[in-house]
C-alpha cells in the first residue's frame, strides 16, 4: 500500500511544457481521479498536476466552519498547491500559464490558495466550490484581472450559493474578473457547460 502524498501527473513534462494545470480532487477522492478528467482538455505542450490529501480527504469538517476546525489539513491543502505552483514555475511555467482548477473541498483550497496568494495566473477554476471558513477576511493583493470561474449548483448540499456570491465579491475586491454560473437543481457534481469552459481555457492558455 502506498502511503505517501505524491501528486499525480500527465501530460508534458513541466521542462518542456508551455502551460501547466493542477487539479485538486474533492473529499473522499483521489489525485488519479481527478487527474483523468485532463483527458477533456487534452493539449500536447501542457503538463498537468493533481496534488494528494493523506487519507483522501484533505480537512476534516465542512469549509464553513472557522478555520482552526480544519487545520493543520487546510494549511497541508494550500502548501500541497504551493508546491506544485512553485515547481511548475521553477521549470519555466509563468503563472499566467498556469491553470488552478478544483472540485469540492479541491474547488474550497483552489480559491483560497489563489485568494491568499494573489498573482496573476492562466485562471482559476472552483467547480463546487468557495472560499474557506466562517469569517472571510484578510485578503489583499492583486489577481491582475485573472480570470475566475465558479460554477456551482444553486442547491448544492455543501456549498451555499451565499458563500458563492461572497467569494465572487473579494474576487473582484482582489481584481480578479469573475465568471460566476449557477446550474439550476444540478446536485453536487460537475456538468458539460464547466468542461466546455475549461476547455477553452485550457485552449486559451
Amino acid at each position: 500500500m502506498v502511503h505517501e502524498n505524491e501528486p499525480a501527473r500527465a501530460g508534458a513534462d513541466p521542462g518542456d511544457a508551455e502551460v501547466g494545470v493542477i487539479l485538486t480532487h474533492g473529499r473522499g477522492a483521489t489525485a488519479r481521479s481527478i487527474l483523468a478528467m485532463a483527458q477533456e482538455f487534452p493539449r500536447e505542450d501542457a503538463a498537468y498536476a493533481a496534488p494528494q490529501a493523506t487519507n483522501n480527504t484533505w480537512y476534516p469538517h465542512s469549509f464553513l466552519e472557522p478555520v482552526e476546525k480544519n487545520e493543520p489539513g487546510r494549511t497541508d491543502g494550500l502548501a500541497a498547491i504551493d508546491r506544485l505552483v512553485s515547481e511548475f514555475v521553477e521549470a519555466g511555467i509563468p503563472r499566467e500559464r498556469i491553470l488552478l482548477v478544483g472540485f469540492s473541498q479541491g474547488g474550497c483550497l483552489t480559491t483560497e490558495y489563489a485568494a491568499r496568494n494573489p498573482a496573476e495566473y492562466g485562471g482559476v477554476a472552483a467547480l463546487s466550490g468557495g472560499l474557506i471558513g466562517d469569517d472571510l477576511g484578510g485578503y489583499e493583493g492583486d489577481m491582475e484581472n485573472t480570470e475566475v470561474f465558479l460554477g456551482c449548483s444553486d442547491v448544492d448540499p455543501h456549498i451555499p450559493v451565499e458563500r458563492v456570491n461572497d467569494t465572487e465579491e473579494i474576487f473582484e475586491s482582489l481584481n480578479a474578473t469573475v465568471e460566476k454560473r449557477l446550474y439550476e437543481g444540478m446536485g453536487h457534481g460537475v456538468n458539460e457547460d464547466e468542461l466546455d469552459y475549461l476547455r477553452e481555457t485550457v485552449t486559451d492558455l
